[in-house]
């Protein structure tokens, strides 16, 4: 089985980090592919970010010419584009958002999300509710760090601590990872604060092996039909970027 892991942004780095924790988390028997756009934000922090790496992420699967795959990881936090790419491929699209909240869901009444900046907080919240989820969320709570931050292992441990306070004052049972970057933390503080700790990349892996060994991808009936037969310009109009 192999399975593609997309960054939502263009920092390779963050990319390799992201593909070391989904290869950790995969069973024997599957290889994980690591995409990162060619364009788009170097990190992806408010509105403006988040759209523009949905449709870079859209760009880099359309523009795939590697070897077939058998689901599709998306490993931006409350980034969008997941419809669409759903709409695009036919395997399997599982959001680390999603993924990590519905595993979330089966270990606790409720959970609370530790992100990066406060602004994140409402893409954030939109992607649980329209998830279905969102019900089941106490919080979203930002540490104050950059995405870009996360490289400095010490300090970011220390805001994650601190905001975890923060969401288990607020009623959380369980904890996510609020960024794909943070990927790896868990083991940390999860024992530190005596409670399970949810990293979305690992959770949206094993999902995906699962709906894969159960021959299941998304249905094509209605709201993720194929895209309806037309023209449409990738880049720019006098063809650059097409």
């Amino acid at each position: 089985m192999r399975i593609v892991v997309t960054n939502c942004n263009t920092t390779q780095e963050m990319t390799e980090e992201i593909v070391r924790g989904a290869r950790a988390a995969a069973g024997p028997g599957t290889t994980v592919t690591g995409l990162t756009p060619a364009w788009g934000p170097e990190s992806a922090e408010g509105w403006l970010d988040s759209y523009l790496s949905a449709a870079a992420v859209l760009d880099t699967l359309r523009t795939y010419d590697g070897p077939p795959y058998d689901a599709v990881v998306m490993a931006g936090f409350g980034e969008h584009g997941r419809e669409g790419v759903r709409e695009l491929v036919d395997v399997p699209v599982v959001d680390i958002t999603e993924a990590a909240a519905h595993l979330a869901c089966l270990l606790g009444r409720r959970y609370g999300v530790v992100t990066t900046l406060e602004r994140s907080r409402g893409q954030i919240e939109d992607s649980l509710e329209t998830a279905g989820v969102a019900r089941n969320c106490a919080a979203v709570v930002g540490t104050g760090l950059n995405v870009l931050d996360l490289g400095d292992d010490e300090r970011t441990e220390t805001a994650f601590l601190a905001a975890a306070e923060r969401a288990c004052a607020a009623g959380a049972e369980v904890l996510v990872l609020g960024c794909a970057g943070m990927t790896g933390l868990q083991r940390v503080v999860g024992e530190k604060l005596g409670l399970p700790v949810v990293d979305g990349v690992a959770a949206a892996v094993k999902l995906a092996e699962s709906l894969v060994a159960l021959g299941l991808t998304t249905s094509r009936v209605g709201s993720y039909a194929e895209p309806l037969p037309k023209r449409r310009v990738w880049g720019r109009p006098d063809g650059s970027g097409s």
